[in-house]
């Protein structure tokens, strides 16, 4: 797996999943619950995973829901 996304914001993270499993993207959230135990300092941010083979499209729909989001290598 390979990560899409890094935040912290529940309603966004819900929001790209719902729209990565109408899309029949397998997606999941790792670093969940260290994030909630760290507080809300933001130390810990939450990381959304795709499979390698839907990395390209995973990302075009994360740009096009929250454009400017993705950082990095892409």
């Amino acid at each position: 797996m390979v990560e899409i996304l890094r935040l912290n914001d529940p309603v966004l993270i819900s929001y790209i999943m719902s729209v990565f499993e109408d899309e029949a993207i397998q997606a999941v959230v790792l670093d969940e619950h260290t994030s909630i135990l760290e507080g809300s300092i933001g130390a810990v941010q939450r990381r959304i995973m795709v499979l390698e083979k839907d990395k390209i499209r995973a990302e075009a729909i994360v740009e096009d829901l929250v454009p400017g989001e993705l950082k990095g290598d892409g």
